[in-house]
């Protein structure tokens, strides 16, 4: 006896509907009309929210950037005895030559550079071990040495400078005059002295600043990784240096390159500075040398030693980056 086939009670009905018709399911459309609308609109919603802070972006910082590079491919000639207004003439490069080849501005820059490659580092370490104290489970009062720690830079950077232009005057100083009862006669104010003068009032200034961001770095580390360390007997400053350290090594990263560029920057601190150092120049950072021409009114000039100075900083900053991510890669 001749039986019928049948279908098989697990069989899909698209499958049954595709053996029964002989053509293959059709595929879904793409979304069209309103539906599709809706799906561009949530696309491009983002950008929407964004473009407040690209457009604010786009004026307060890339505009300035690019209007000082075309500044500094000009120059200011005059004609005849200089009694005809002057007139911008294209020169090209010629001022960046012209800046390099100064010395004092040259100066100034390597100047800013050696007490940015000493002063940072010790800050940061210092802060780092300030961040570790306040991190520990055993170290008494927190609250008030984080106060006292963070301190120096609620104080503004303007009294700062002057609080420390009285410590440094050799004739009014208590710290020179402690110095000088035990036969030591230091003046802070001298050319030799100046650079690490300086450098201690930053240090001073920012050391309470980078501490918090540390510390907050360390309050984030989960729990379980410093419990399971501590059941494997790795405590104290073992605990510290090969779990804690290793682990704010992203905050570590973003301090340095943030103080990178505030010393490279440096203005307040050696314009008060002045007041007491007879020794120190007028140019004696790359901004003060900036800010003498355009008091001089060559602002082509500004223009030119403030490109220069902007990549100088980008080029330290991106070089300590490429090591530091070249460096955490290797290991």
């Amino acid at each position: 006896m001749h039986r019928t086939p049948t279908a098989s009670p697990t069989a899909s009905p698209a499958r049954s509907q595709e053996g029964r018709t002989g053509a293959p399911p059709k595929p879904s459309r793409p979304a069209s009309g309103p539906a599709r609308r809706r799906i561009d609109g949530r696309r491009w919603a983002p950008l929407g929210f964004l473009s407040p802070f690209g457009l604010l972006f786009l004026l307060t910082f890339v505009a300035p950037i690019c209007y000082a590079l075309y500044q500094s491919l000009f120059k200011l000639r005059r004609s005849g005895l200089g009694l005809a207004p002057p007139t911008e003439v294209f020169t090209g490069l010629s001022n960046y030559a012209d800046a390099l080849g100064d010395r004092v501005f040259t100066s100034s820059v390597v100047r800013v550079l050696l007490i940015g490659a000493v002063q940072v580092p010790l800050m940061l370490g210092l802060a780092l071990v300030l961040a570790l104290l306040l991190d520990a489970r055993r170290t008494p009062g927190k609250r008030f040495f984080r106060l006292a720690f963070f301190l120096p830079y609620a104080i503004p950077g303007v009294i700062g400078g002057l609080m420390w232009s009285f410590l440094y005057q050799p004739d009014v100083s208590p710290i020179a005059g402690a110095l000088a009862h035990v036969g030591l006669h230091v003046d802070f104010t001298s050319e030799g002295a100046l650079p690490w003068s300086v450098g201690n009032m930053l240090t001073w200034g920012w050391t309470g600043y980078n501490m918090i961001v540390i510390h907050s770095a360390l309050k984030a580390i989960p729990g379980e990784f410093t419990e399971a360390a501590e059941l494997d007997g790795c405590t104290g400053w073992r605990l510290a240096w090969h779990i804690k350290v290793p682990m704010v090594r992203p905050a570590l990263v973003m301090s340095t390159v943030f103080s990178v560029i505030g010393t490279a920057q440096l203005y307040n601190e050696p314009v008060i500075m002045r007041a007491v150092a007879p020794n120190l120049a007028a140019d004696w950072t790359p901004i003060m040398a900036a800010q003498n021409e355009v008091a001089a009114n060559n602002y082509h000039a500004a223009a030119t030693r403030s490109v220069i100075l902007a990549l100088v900083i980008f080029v330290l900053s991106f070089g300590f980056m490429r090591f530091v991510n070249k460096r955490g890669a290797a290991l």
